[in-house]
């Protein structure tokens, strides 16, 4: 064996290293790792079964999703935002989600539409926090599905993972108050997209993204001083 080839790393096997990132994605979304914590290569290829190559794969496709911070001196955290940054990254999210729901729009299919028909459906019979948010971003995400701009549409997602942990915290105070709220917006924003209207759903999304920016900063307890 020749010296090139005896240091040679295994191949990555992409199999694995998306079904650990997958379900590491689940976990985070999830509110299993809270912000700011630590997650150790060894300890979580152990929790899978695998070796630390396909976990080390894992976290830099949860990086380049807004997921985990990946530092060499460091090693992997579920990334820690502030009052100042979680509003910053709103207001970017009331400017890029309302173009990738218009890039988006008119390739919805009907069959798409009738989908957040039912996933609305669902959030009005529901009651339960964490299920309500798998259910929102069903609901969001099946609406940019179909944006043709690959950069666009992991820009939106990469932001929409970074409030995650946030949006989640304040669900918890706000119940059943906030529920409301949020389903009388999705009624109008499904109406504008079964309207092709994509002035009306660019005005109802703006308006119900701003709604949640402003409502944060009204809890600074949910946030850090800084990571």
């Amino acid at each position: 064996m020749s010296a090139d080839s005896a240091t040679t790393e295994p191949a990555v096997d992409p199999v694995s290293s998306q079904r650990i990132a997958g379900a590491l994605r689940e976990a985070i979304l999830g509110g299993e790792f809270a912000p700011g914590e630590r997650l150790l290569q060894d300890v979580i290829a152990e929790r899978f079964g695998a070796s630390r190559i396909p976990v080390r794969e894992a976290f830099r496709i949860l990086e380049t999703e807004g997921l985990m911070e990946v530092s060499p001196n460091k090693g992997a955290r579920v990334p820690s935002l502030d009052l100042y940054e979680v509003h910053t990254y709103y207001r970017m999210r009331e400017r890029l989600e309302p173009l990738t729901l218009t890039e988006s729009l008119p390739h919805l299919t009907d069959v798409q539409i009738d989908a957040m028909e039912r996933i609305q459906e669902q959030i009005e019979a529901n009651d339960d926090v964490g299920r309500f948010l798998v259910l929102d971003r069903d609901f969001h995400m099946t609406s940019y599905s179909a944006c043709p701009s690959e950069q666009l549409l992991s820009a939106t997602v990469r932001l929409w993972n970074s409030t995650q942990h946030y949006r989640r915290a304040f669900m918890l105070l706000a119940g059943n108050d906030r529920a409301a709220i949020v389903n009388a917006e999705h009624r109008l924003l499904l109406d504008a997209i079964r309207r092709r209207d994509a002035e009306d759903a660019e005005r109802f999304l703006e308006g119900h993204i701003r709604r949640t920016r402003v409502a944060l900063q009204s809890h600074p307890e949910l946030f850090t001083t800084g990571a």
